[in-house]
């Protein structure tokens, strides 16, 4: 057995361990009476259920080798048996890689595959108007690939140019396995094409940043009222006089990070404070989580989709109708499809690559 083996076998045997314990923990009546401990637990056990049942089935399997091994081993076993035994041998072996090989899988994917709602922000950058259609179009995009997969999409927040376009736009997906596919979308993105204002016919560059963070649960994060500082204000913009009348605008501010949000979309003061607590709660999350890891772990500074809308991911090429991710370094001929929601060949290409990277940072 070699070493990634042996390092792989001791973890599973934690977490197996740990399954156990939340068994029993949930079994507890105390525990099971209080709301507020039998969630996280409920929720911790039903992400690692996949993962143990696997490593049970597999130890089953390596139990049998071991038994198949032993028969044809034995000088005294008939050669019938040991016909059976070696076919056993080879059908066990197969059953055995095959399990190994699914393991590695969702051991390295079990966190994102259990995030099923995320917030989604995209903000024009250096392009001006074209930029903020280029938003539009990625918010399109996005839409598009969620209908797709049967997620429901939520529009939260926005801001929009004279030309239709988005100077912001703030969104929640929610779906099975969301993270596993739109976390790998945070950073910048470049566009290249030519603008319905340029008359000249000339290729213009320009950019847009999004921002994928997990929204998470009430129980995972818990933010004092005290910790905030809510600001009312009248809503301005769009939306008649009705809207500024009322002091509908909501800007909370949460004190520890500095981290503010403001909503002012909805003419309802509850609907706007509603909304701000939702994108607070998943920015201040995502916050101290990226402090968690820092400190946990420096190899994430290896994987791709961190986020970081500093990096460029990205360039969508028009007149060429190609997308070039720069983190894989794949180069897709189909922009045009791509921009109608089949984003499968291009997504399917950075999970894989980054199961390898985190299969060696193991």
């Amino acid at each position: 057995m070699s070493e990634q083996e042996k390092g792989l076998i001791s973890k599973l045997e934690e977490l197996d361990g740990r399954y156990v314990e939340i068994e029993q923990q949930m079994n507890d009546p105390e525990i099971s009476a209080d709301i507020k401990k039998i969630i996280p637990l409920s929720k911790e056990q039903s992400k690692l259920r996949n993962l143990v049942e696997k490593y049970r089935e597999y130890k089953c399997v390596t139990d049998q080798i071991a038994q198949a091994q032993e028969m044809l081993d034995d000088p005294e076993t008939e050669d019938d048996f040991k016909a059976l035994a070696e076919e056993e041998l080879r059908q066990l072996s197969g059953s055995k890689a095959g399990l190994y090989e699914q393991i590695k899988d969702t051991l390295v994917m079990a966190d994102d595959d259990a995030i099923g709602s995320v917030m989604v922000e995209i903000r024009a950058g250096t392009g001006g108007d074209e930029a903020a259609l280029f938003a539009r179009n990625l918010f399109d995009m996005y839409n598009h690939y969620a209908e797709k997969q049967g997620w429901k999409v939520e529009q939260l927040d926005f801001s929009a140019s004279e030309l239709g376009g988005f100077r912001e736009v703030i969104f929640n997906i929610k779906g099975r396995g969301v993270w596993t596919h739109f976390g790998y979308e945070g950073g910048g993105h470049r566009v290249q094409r030519v603008p319905e204002t340029e008359s000249q016919g000339r290729i213009h560059t320009s950019a847009v940043t999004v921002a994928v963070l997990p929204e998470p649960e009430d129980v995972e994060i818990n933010i004092p009222p005290s910790d905030v500082a809510e600001h009312v204000s009248r809503a301005g913009g769009p939306g008649g006089q009705s809207v500024n009348k009322i002091n509908s605008a909501i800007k909370l501010e949460h004190k520890p990070t500095g981290i503010t949000v403001s909503m002012r979309d909805e003419k309802s003061q509850h609907k706007n404070r509603s909304k701000a607590w939702r994108i607070l709660r998943s920015r201040v999350y995502e916050h101290y989580k990226a402090i968690e890891n820092a400190q946990r772990d420096s190899q994430r500074k290896t994987m791709i989709g961190s986020g970081d809308r500093s990096q460029r991911i990205r360039t969508y090429n028009f007149p060429q109708n190609r997308v070039t991710d720069h983190r894989v370094n794949i180069s897709l001929y189909s922009l045009d499809k791509i921009m109608m929601g089949n984003m499968e060949e291009l997504i399917e290409a950075i999970v894989t690559y980054d199961k390898k990277l985190r299969l060696e940072n193991l």
